[in-house]
């Protein structure tokens, strides 16, 4: 397995194909949403991955201020299913924050986060800054970190 952090002119066709399927299976199979996977954003966004067996193991993209919100936010976070459990979602969002922090120089950042991972997403110190409202179909609520 091995982690990896892309441009969007630096990933291969491959890598575009398989983060694509990765998303629609998680979040519009796996979830039954229909939403506009493809929003415009990816181009502007690096994009950090774990290959593992030629697939998507883990991934989220990162966008800089500007693109989702005024401040940095990182989105579509996934770990498909056959990987879950691994501690794969905890070691994305550091390595996600890191970036965010240390190459960025970013030190807010603004999600949009499935209501059910609330605590998740708090765990890194991530505080709920909306109530609970319904995007796509499913609670989300919208949430900032504020990193030293």
């Amino acid at each position: 397995m091995e982690w990896k952090l892309k441009t969007f002119d630096e990933l291969t066709g491959r890598e575009v194909y398989r983060i694509l399927q990765a998303r629609i299976e998680v979040f519009m199979l796996e979830q039954d949403c229909l939403y506009p996977e493809i929003d415009g954003k990816d181009q502007a966004s690096r994009h950090l991955f774990l290959e593992a067996d030629g697939e998507i193991a883990a991934y989220c993209r990162l966008l800089p201020p500007g693109i989702s919100y005024p401040e940095a936010s990182i989105g579509r976070v996934l770990v498909k299913e056959t990987y879950r459990g691994q501690g794969l979602a905890q070691e994305l969002m550091k390595r996600a924050l890191a970036c965010l922090k240390e190459e960025w120089g970013e030190t807010a950042v603004k999600i949009q986060a499935q209501n059910y991972l609330h605590s998740f997403y708090g765990s890194f110190g991530f505080q709920a800054v909306s109530d609970v409202y319904l995007e796509d179909n499913i609670p989300h609520v919208d949430m900032i970190l504020s990193q030293p």
